[in-house]
């Protein structure tokens, strides 16, 4: 919300997906009127972040970014409320694994994360792979297998478009890919081979994840979720 106008970021400095999002996050955010009062940063593999917490603390942030990864963010989380931060606390995608809330579900409420998938979309072609995925693994399924099946649904597809298997033929079809229906949405792939589709925004509610919006690859909110 542009209602929070400072923000305090905690990246992983070892890994470059948590320093390209803290990049992207900046950039966005300064954009949009935000000011970024303190960053800090840790390294993988660490377990106290209290330092680093209280530092940000003491800039009064109306929220925190924290792009890393769910083992890092469990125990972030966890000692940012120990520590009575309260704010709300964002991140990405790395967040996503059922490790990341346990025993800790409530001080996980107010924390929200951008994903590829969430189980509540109520599109057709979401609730159609849900069940198939739940009646052959009796498990719900996360983002990655929302991305792993639509990565071989798209490889299925480029193959028929190019009539063979040839590598090359099949680099252009791959390429060539626009607005493929996919789980994690409408997918166009462009020359340089990334991917355009749309992003939910998750919230966390006693360890649940709650669809909350969902945003086309222009930034534009699409169908509000509540």
């Amino acid at each position: 919300s542009l209602d929070q106008k400072r923000a305090g970021v905690l990246l992983d400095v070892k890994q470059d997906y948590s320093v390209g999002l803290d990049d992207a996050f900046k950039n966005t955010y300064s954009f949009l009127g935000g000011t970024v009062v303190s960053e800090q940063s840790y390294s993988t593999g660490d377990k106290d972040f209290r330092a680093a917490l209280t530092s940000i603390k003491g800039a009064n942030p109306d929220v925190i970014f924290v792009p890393g990864y769910y083992t890092e963010v469990s125990l972030i989380v966890r000692q940012a409320r120990e520590l009575g931060i309260t704010v709300p606390i964002l991140g990405g995608d790395g967040w996503d694994s059922p490790e990341l809330t346990k025993g800790a579900e409530e001080q996980f409420n107010n924390t929200f994360f951008s994903n590829h998938f969430s189980t509540e979309d109520p599109d057709t072609t979401v609730q159609s792979f849900v069940k198939k995925y739940q009646d052959r693994y009796h498990a719900v399924p996360d983002a990655m297998a929302a991305l792993g099946y639509d990565a071989t649904r798209i490889l299925a597809d480029a193959i028929t478009r190019a009539g063979s298997t040839d590598s090359a033929a099949l680099r252009k079809a791959i390429a060539n890919t626009k607005n493929f229906q996919g789980v994690t949405g409408a997918i166009t792939i462009d020359a340089e081979r990334n991917a355009s589709k749309p992003i939910m925004v998750l919230k966390l509610v006693d360890g649940k994840y709650h669809l909350v919006q969902r945003f086309a690859p222009n930034g534009d909110a699409m169908t509000p979720f509540q």
